[in-house]
């Protein structure tokens, strides 16, 4: 089940910004109101980047909030400790024949979304918010990681869906999951860099048969970086995926840039 788009006013501003057409779903599961986690900000590493470093402060206002996705999310009070067990599984080696390096990347594609550690370690300020709508779940992360470590991340997830097109992963029961990944047909054309997934697994939960499909996104503003992962089992809202890209990258670079984000979305009104 796709939950429905919206008026033609909103999908027009998010095909302004290239519409990502991509499929997505998490475990389900519900969250309370509230919730950003930001972690005071750390002793930063030397990097090239002209653009200052997130503060804490920074951080929690680039987060994203329900205004810039829409529809009918809310804020879900214990994001920090979701887990998509659709996502735990051990990358059949033996199928990329003698690219083990590939498997490995597959590996590190699975353990970082399930752990939400897409963009590894921060090196400055981080935070994070989540979003529940019906069954699917919206995460948004924002920290001071470094220019050199987001583009190396950006460039890893640029080059998965040839190296990790279709494989398999066996889960802790011992049971087989398919595992898609294809790369976006139009992302969003914003932030100085930025790639755009769709990850997709099929196999069982609970005995029953199950499919989780994944938005995710990556994006890099000076040295700070943004992710967005969006989904849910019964379907994606994929306007909310791009407009969370889109409004979630500009709070980003008026946060750098000194300035306080607009209230969003009044564009809209």
């Amino acid at each position: 089940m796709t939950r429905p788009s919206r008026p033609a006013r909103v999908l027009a501003t998010a095909l302004a910004a290239g519409t990502l057409s991509a499929t997505a779903a998490c475990s389900d599961g519900s969250g309370s109101p509230e919730a950003a986690t930001v972690s005071p900000a750390a002793e930063r590493s030397p990097d090239a980047s002209p653009t200052p470093a997130l503060t804490g402060a920074g951080a929690q206002a680039a987060l994203i909030t329900p205004a810039d996705i829409e529809d009918d999310w809310q804020l879900a009070g214990d994001a920090a400790t979701w887990r998509n067990q659709m996502l735990v599984g051990k990358v059949d080696v033996a199928q990329f024949l003698n690219a083990k390096s590939a498997a490995a990347d597959c590996q590190r594609l699975l353990d970082s979304l399930y752990s939400d550690t897409l963009l590894g370690r921060a090196t400055g300020a981080s935070g994070l918010r989540g979003f529940t709508a019906e069954d699917s779940r919206l995460l948004y992360q924002v920290g001071d990681y470094g220019q050199a470590a987001m583009d190396a991340t950006v460039n890893w997830l640029k080059g998965l869906p040839e190296k990790c097109n279709q494989f398999t992963a066996t889960a802790s029961d011992g049971s087989k999951r398919t595992v898609q990944v294809v790369e976006y047909k139009e992302p969003p054309k914003v932030a100085d860099a930025l790639a755009a997934l769709t990850v997709t697994v099929q196999g069982t939960s609970n005995g029953q048969p199950a499919t989780t499909t994944l938005d995710v996104a990556a994006m890099r503003v000076g040295a700070s970086g943004a992710a967005v992962t969006n989904g849910g089992l019964s379907g994606v809202d994929h306007d909310s995926t791009a407009l969370a890209v889109q409004n979630g990258t500009q709070r980003l670079q008026d946060v750098l840039a000194g300035r306080t984000p607009a209230p969003l979305p009044s564009q809209f009104d």
